[in-house]
């Protein structure tokens, strides 16, 4: 593999003497610089520094220009098949009502279903610190609910006033 940066081409090249490596991948053997760079010119290919830190450095014949155009379609084709995962927020209340849990778990798997990570957080307001106990209640209640579409990411946990959890979507199943 050829870094991408700091690429050598042709008059670029400033080593005397390259391992030399033809256009269909057959060792040429040891040349010097000038006899390398003419054996390229002679078959309209580019001299292309390949291994800079070996002794001799090692040079391949290719046409650059293509090489180039290929490797940035391979990275594109990697970004594009690149998933992002975000992560959505769902709070909730240590005093939450039926309705309102429902509510927001509904949306919590919907978000799941999706591929989205969720992490679902109590704010706890006043003296309900003193009762973390409940929080983890409804946090836990909340996680059994999301097991069918769900993995415990990290467990409930309390960070300032606020107790959280996150949840990951389940990987596909390949049958």
């Amino acid at each position: 593999m050829i870094s991408k940066q700091d690429m050598m081409v042709n008059e670029g090249i400033r080593a005397r003497e390259v391992r030399l490596i033809g256009a269909n991948g057959d060792q040429l053997g040891i040349k010097s610089r000038q006899e390398a760079l003419e054996i390229a010119q002679n078959v309209n290919l580019d001299l292309v520094m390949v291994a800079p830190t070996a002794k001799p450095p090692v040079c391949r014949i290719m046409d650059y220009g293509k090489f180039k155009f290929e490797q940035q379609k391979k990275d594109k084709e990697a970004r594009k098949n690149q998933k992002i995962i975000n992560i959505k927020e769902v709070r909730l209340s240590p005093t939450i009502d039926e309705h309102d849990f429902n509510t927001k778990l509904k949306n919590a798997i919907k978000f799941l279903e999706k591929g989205d990570k969720v992490k679902a957080s109590i704010r706890f307001k006043g003296r309900a610190i003193t009762h973390k106990g409940i929080g983890q209640r409804v946090l836990d209640r909340f996680s059994e609910a999301c097991k069918d579409v769900s993995t415990i990411e990290s467990h409930p946990k309390m960070d300032g006033r606020s107790m959280f959890l996150v949840l990951a979507p389940l990987a596909p199943k390949n049958d």
